[in-house]
């Protein structure tokens, strides 16, 4: 978790554009991912995305249902994606390894995306040529160690919700395909 999102002050709010859709992020996020992989410039359209990773349990529903749009994923466990069913923005992301007890908010829809910058860049070894990282923030060809990289508070919350995010995975696996 960044100096930024210690800093912020929480709760924060986010929605879509057309306002059908409003959340609010209860606490800090666990950790905030600039991901330039090819799978999230595709994605988004844009050289990169910006998530902020957060248990699902502390990202209130403030209006609105967002439409869940199942999709696939480069790690091939596919992700869900919540929509505004109006303007069809994509306000979060449920990806296959975490499945619902993880959301990764898009940090551009919330209404002060200033306040939760990179933690870290990851897959820049797939970055768009022209992007260029500046300043102190760190970057690595693909994923990382989340020891090396997270604060103690962000991993003692990770160990927190560690057996839901087990038992998703272990429902995954006895589902019938």
């Amino acid at each position: 978790m960044s100096d930024a999102a210690d800093s912020a002050t929480f709760p924060i709010d986010g929605g879509c554009d057309c306002g059908a859709v409003r959340y609010r992020l209860l606490t800090a996020p666990l950790f905030v991912h600039c991901c330039h992989c090819r799978w999230c410039q595709r994605e988004s359209g844009a050289s990169f995305a910006l998530n902020a990773m957060i248990e699902t349990d502390r990202v209130a529903n403030l209006s609105g249902t967002p439409d869940l749009v199942e999709t696939p994923s480069a790690s091939g466990r596919g992700q869900t994606i919540a929509r505004c069913p109006r303007c069809r923005i994509a306000v979060w992301s449920h990806y296959g390894s975490a499945g619902p007890v993880l959301a990764f908010v898009r940090v551009g829809t919330l209404d002060q995306p200033d306040a939760l910058p990179p933690d870290i860049h990851i897959f820049t070894s797939s970055r768009q040529p022209w992007v260029t990282i500046a300043g102190d923030v760190p970057e690595v060809p693909e994923y990382y160690e989340r020891e090396r990289y997270w604060s103690a508070a962000s991993l003692a919350r990770w160990q927190a919700v560690l057996p839901q995010i087990e038992a998703y995975r272990a429902a995954r696996r006895r589902r019938p395909a």
